[in-house]
């Protein structure tokens, strides 16, 4: 069985559809279909884009020291 690349739990919003362009502000999505759509709202011909969509940013702990990105020699074995 082939796996999805897209999860099934994406709710449909107009910012990141295909027929849609968001405006500068991004609070608001120009649709060739419906016209001037809020960007949290959808309709009937929402298609998918994956491109257009903003992961979420994971947030780091700041608990890292400068060793722990440090590289050796013993880290490359041939």
């Amino acid at each position: 069985m082939k796996k999805s690349l897209y999860s099934q739990d994406i709710s449909p919003r107009c910012e990141y559809c295909a027929n849609g362009t968001v405006t500068p502000d991004g609070k608001e999505v120009l649709c060739p279909k419906r016209g001037v759509m809020q960007a949290d709202s959808f309709c009937k011909k929402f298609k998918y884009d994956a491109l257009k969509r903003k992961p979420r940013q994971i947030k780091l702990s700041s608990d890292f020291t400068v060793e722990e990105f440090m590289l050796s020699v013993e880290d490359f074995s041939l």
